[in-house]
């Protein structure tokens, strides 16, 4: 049989022929993780495999994931959950089999069909409290129970897809911060506290499966799942439509506290009163035939809900009605972000800028495109930023636009820079060098480079890897190659720089990410200051007092576990261990203090002279941007278009700006924020919509 191919977004290497013991007959479609597959063991049994992306397999964080997968899997196969036959995740291409199980996604049935008949339902919810009840009592919290992930057997449903759930046993029960799962049929808990997220939050997550079963759309419906939510915390579900003798057991499992919530054995007795509860007809009557039906394992992201149908009754915030259009979104927002921080209900803001003490006044600077998110640094008493195919200024006193470059190349590596006193685009996969006149943004000079993989400014000068790995020092000022060379002991050296430190550094972990190497390259000459090989799989994240800080991260989920301060002077090390893992935490120091944001929400401040954690503050920002410090304040922006400040001693949120999300945005955000600028105490963030704006950071109560 000839390999076969990836039929997913994103082409990569071909398929295995086998995985395991099992031969694989066709491939069904293609998810974040991995490709699912058709497949037969020897004796001819059909199961469906999952094999873990190429592009994964090499990769610590994935393959802990899936390990995690398989093990909680492995403890709730039963009756209604899928099987597992077999796996090995420590494979080269790590895969896991599962029963083959005919039959479409609920998502899908509801899709194709329409929304199911009160007996159907009946049966659908029986079934769904039994897998409850299974998944529970070995421990296990699914915690993204949703549509997508229910299959529709002959036989009853299916609960699948344990990719994100946690065994009471597992290691990362105390992960914090983690806001995980899909807004529509997440619980209330799960953005108030994220900790303490139990079995109650798989029960109001059935609950909300119901309500689209029976409906077609969830109990709290928006475009924007910030909105959602918001009305997840804060709103009563809309169970128009929904058979009146279900809606009492499936407001129940709405419940806003866990505590509230039935028990799936709760369930099941009061479902053994319904009448007809457990009738004998066909699960899924009227199946279309000629249709490939969704394996398990089911890999994919859940695809676009379907549309209200003309008419049909959209649930409307009873605090968004305050005012309409855009003006009732920023308002519902607002107090989204607010309440769910624990600070107080602002009213919404006129369009008018707001005056400050020192005469500054609060400015937007609305977009000339919709072509991404604009990312900004300040340099040569200029704003300068950029946005797809363009790099502008803007005068940082009143947003006015100064210039407009175009560029050619897209794919940045961040925002420009100001080097060698010319903005340098910093273009990152590139053919080409500029550098741009700060006054004009006309082109100083231009040179053509080979392909490279990646470029840094420091000191004065672009430090450009190659694509063979070798760096060579281009002058900011002129253009003009000053050196080339191979830095000892990194393959394809990637480079950073901190402000008012002269050094760059790259480093290099183990295989096994017991150590790093860590150099310290001299940005003028390309010659090598120091080396150090430190314990740990490190990052370096800033520079305090001769000294350069990093952030240890464990190998498995990428979560930083301690703050790493080194003297090269003294060759000497001072590690301050976190009190709970930060996810994937973005970082900045100041001073003696380091700040993490992870990407579930926590933010946490580390003294680097006390070694020890500050405080932590728990934000409610899911995948927030870098963090950016001047000593009083921390400020960070959110997906929404927030810009928030906390109070730098003690972990306090100070205040925050109005959501931005634009009229035109899809919900979806972006992976990377840009992170805000400060200079001379104003602040600069660019949002969604496309905008960039300004306040005055001493202020931020006045925001």
């Amino acid at each position: 049989m000839a390999p076969q191919h990836n039929i997913g977004a994103g082409a990569e290497a071909e398929l295995p022929e086998y995985a395991g013991h099992y031969r694989l007959d066709s491939c069904l479609g293609s998810g974040g993780m991995g490709v699912v597959h058709l497949a037969r063991s020897t004796s001819g049994m059909k199961v469906a495999v999952k094999v873990v992306h190429a592009r994964f397999a090499k990769d610590p964080e994935f393959r802990g994931r899936f390990r995690q997968e398989v093990a909680a899997a492995r403890q709730v196969s039963g009756a209604f959950t899928a099987s597992v036959v077999d796996a090995d995740p420590e494979a080269e291409r790590p895969w896991m089999a599962t029963l083959f199980i005919p039959g479409p996604t609920l998502s899908d049935h509801v899709k194709r069909n329409g929304p199911m008949e009160p007996s159907q339902l009946r049966r659908l919810m029986a079934g769904l409290a039994e897998a409850l009840r299974d998944i529970h009592r070995v421990g296990v919290v699914h915690r993204d129970l949703k549509p997508s992930n229910v299959l529709l057997g002959e036989d009853g449903p299916k609960v699948i897809d344990f990719g994100i759930s946690r065994p009471k046993n597992s290691e990362l029960r105390t992960e914090t911060g983690k806001l995980i799962g899909t807004p529509p049929f997440m619980a209330p808990e799960q953005f108030r506290r994220p900790r303490e997220v139990g079995p109650a939050a798989d029960v109001f997550a059935l609950g909300s499966v119901m309500v689209h079963a029976a409906t077609g759309r969830g109990p709290f419906d928006s475009d924007s799942p910030y909105v959602v939510a918001y009305q997840v915390v804060h709103d009563e579900p809309d169970l128009t439509a929904v058979p009146e003798n279900l809606a009492p057991l499936i407001v129940r499992c709405l419940a806003k506290e866990p505590e509230d919530r039935p028990t799936p054995d709760e369930l099941m007795r009061e479902l053994r009163s319904v009448a007809a509860s457990y009738d004998t007809q066909t699960f899924i009557p009227e199946q279309r035939t000629g249709e490939t039906p969704e394996p398990e394992p089911h890999a994919e992201e859940p695809g676009p809900e379907p549309e209200p149908e003309p008419g049909r009754k959209r649930r409307v915030s009873k605090r968004a009605a305050v005012g309409a259009g855009t003006l009732g979104l920023v308002t519902v927002l607002s107090l989204l972000s607010l309440q769910l921080l624990g600070g107080e209900t602002a009213a919404p803001k006129s369009g008018s800028p707001r005056t400050t003490a020192a005469a500054f006044r609060a400015w937007t600077a609305a977009p000339t495109d919709t072509q991404g998110t604009t990312q900004c640094s300040y340099g040569a008493g200029k704003l300068v930023c950029a946005r797809t195919g363009l790099v502008f200024a803007l005068d940082p006193s009143d947003g006015r636009p100064v210039w407009r470059h175009s560029v050619a190349e897209t794919r940045r590596s961040g925002p420009p820079d100001v080097v060698g006193g010319l903005v340098q685009p910093l273009l990152d996969q590139g053919r080409r060098l500029e550098g741009l006149d700060p006054a004009s943004g006309k082109a100083r000079w231009q040179r053509k480079m080979p392909a490279y993989s990646g470029l840094t400014g420091a000191g004065g000068m672009l430090l450009v890897t190659g694509a063979d790995g070798g760096v060579t020092g281009v002058d900011g000022a002129s253009g003009d190659t000053k050196w080339s060379r191979r830095i000892p002991g990194h393959k394809a050296p990637s480079f950073v720089s901190f402000s008012g430190d002269p050094l760059a550094y790259t480093t290099s972990a183990s295989a096994d990410g017991a150590s790093t190497l860590v150099t310290a390259v001299d940005p003028g000459t390309g010659e090598v200051r120091w080396d150090a090989r430190l314990q740990g799989a490190l990052e370096p994240v800033g520079a305090a007092d001769g000294s350069v800080v990093f952030v240890s991260v464990d190998q498995v989920y990428g979560n930083a576990e301690a703050v790493v301060r080194y003297s090269p002077n003294s060759r000497s090390s001072r590690r301050v261990p976190l009190s709970v893992p930060v996810e994937q935490a973005h970082v900045t120091v100041h001073g003696n203090v380091v700040y993490l944001m992870g990407t579930g929400g926590s933010l946490v401040a580390v003294d680097l002279d006390a070694r020890k954690q500050r405080w932590s503050l728990e934000t409610a920002v899911s995948r927030g941007s870098a963090p950016v410090a001047d000593g009083r304040h921390v400020y960070l922006t959110a997906p929404d278009g927030r810009l928030l400040a906390v109070d730098a001693r003690d972990g306090r949120l100070l205040g925050q700006t109005s959501p931005r999300l634009g009229t035109t945005n899809s919900g979806q955000v972006a992976a990377d924020l840009p992170e805000p600028v400060i200079a001379d105490h104003h602040v600069y963030a660019s949002s969604p919509d496309g905008t960039v704006f300004a306040v005055d950071g001493r202020d931020p109560s006045a925001w």
